[in-house]
């Protein structure tokens, strides 16, 4: 009877053992299950795709508009400043009447020495008739040898007084014609600085007006040291295009007559387009940059001197260059790279070499063939073999921005 109470107590106790390791397994297996790796979702990315174009490579720097020419004009002569015939703000051409000085002082000293030359004239006359007749005496011995030397030394004397009289004459002329002040070059007058009626003096600073040419009109910037090379290889080539007749230019552009510069306004449109004329004889040491100097034709008066605007020269284009968007560029420890979209739909990261950068794109010097597409928005989640979900621009910035994106 005690051996069988012990083997039911004993078969109890085991069952109820096994029952508890059974139900433990059968809570323990849909939780390791729950815990276990899930397949990853794929990654909502922006793609674009890399093409073959034409790339200017540009430098930038920041100007100053200038007049191409800037005149002072002043009194030559002293006098009453009788008339003013220009307005201000006024166009004008190169000999166009400005304003006019009191002539009559300078009309009578012209006529004072006109007068002084017909009296010489006529002294001189006689002279030359007095000298004829001691020729035709001293022939037959009827005057001195000394007579027809002081007679011909009078006739010189008086020769060289008309010779002078004519000088003054030209003089009188020259201070006459002084009177009418006229423009010296064409362009758009400032503002008048004397009025008429007033005493104006040839020693006189101030001025009447300044003209200032505006067409064309010029534009002073400046530029690293570093770029100086490349811009006077890029002149010498421009040069060598137009002797050869090779250079082409775009619509609207100025002649082929060097490199092209356009001025830009604060929002990035291109207020003119003009031609590099030169590169300054020295660079300033103290900020490393060199001063260049571009002309415009200005036309349309876009340009206005003492104007600050941004310039950019072109130094060259890169024809069928394989170009990508700067969203896409990311960097690293081993340089720049991009995420590639490949034929499983996951992506891989290449390295590039970039080239010169241009309106949102930049050139892929090695790394990348056109045609490849590229991520540009949604690079949170991306790591080598990673499957990506292309989506639209915006919505895959909306996911996340791109923690390197390229600046340039």
């Amino acid at each position: 009877m005690k051996h069988r109470r012990f083997v039911l107590g004993a078969g109890l106790i085991l069952g109820t053992a096994l029952a508890g390791i059974a139900g433990w397994h059968w809570l323990a297996e849909p939780a390791a299950g729950a815990a276990g790796p899930a397949p990853s979702a794929p990654a909502a990315v922006a793609l674009a795709t890399a093409e073959r174009r034409d790339v200017p490579v540009w430098r930038s720097g920041l100007g100053t508009v200038q007049a191409f020419q800037t005149v002072t004009v002043r009194a030559r002569v002293d006098g009453q400043l009788d008339r003013i015939a220009f307005t201000e703000g006024q166009q004008v051409q190169a000999g166009d009447l400005l304003a006019q000085i009191d002539p009559r002082p300078f009309q009578a000293t012209l006529d004072q020495a006109m007068a002084t030359k017909a009296r010489d004239e006529a002294q001189l006359a006689n002279a030359r008739l007095d000298l004829q007749r001691y020729q035709a005496l001293s022939r037959s011995e009827g005057t001195s040898r000394q007579q027809l030397d002081t007679q011909r030394a009078t006739v010189g004397q008086l020769e060289a007084t008309v010779q002078g009289d004519a000088a003054s004459i030209d003089s009188a002329r020259t201070q006459l014609a002084y009177t009418r002040i006229t423009a010296p070059i064409g362009g758009r007058l400032g503002v008048r600085l004397v009025d008429q009626g007033n005493i104006v003096h040839a020693t006189d600073t101030t001025g009447i007006v300044v003209i200032a040419q505006l067409h064309p009109i010029a534009l002073l910037f400046t530029l690293p040291q570093d770029d100086l090379s490349e811009v006077l290889r890029g002149q010498q080539e421009a040069q060598a295009a137009i002797s050869t007749g090779t250079a082409n230019t775009e619509p609207n552009e100025p002649p082929p007559n060097g490199l092209q510069v356009q001025a830009l306004a604060r929002d990035g449109s291109v207020l003119s387009r003009g031609r590099l004329l030169l590169a300054d004889n020295q660079i300033d040491p103290g900020s490393g940059t060199v001063r260049l100097k571009a002309s415009f034709p200005n036309q349309d008066d876009a340009l206005w001197p003492g104007q600050l605007v941004a310039a950019r020269l072109l130094l060259e284009t890169r024809r069928g260059a394989t170009t990508l968007p700067l969203t896409a560029v990311q960097r690293g420890q081993q340089g720049s790279f991009v995420y590639v979209l490949a034929s499983d739909q996951t992506v891989e990261v290449r390295p590039l070499r970039l080239g010169p950068s241009a309106d949102g794109a930049v050139v892929a010097e090695a790394g990348l063939a056109p045609g490849e597409q590229v991520v540009t928005a949604g690079f949170e989640r991306l790591h080598p073999g990673q499957r990506v979900r292309p989506q639209q621009a915006q919505a895959a910035a909306e996911a996340g921005p791109s923690p390197g994106a390229a600046a340039r």
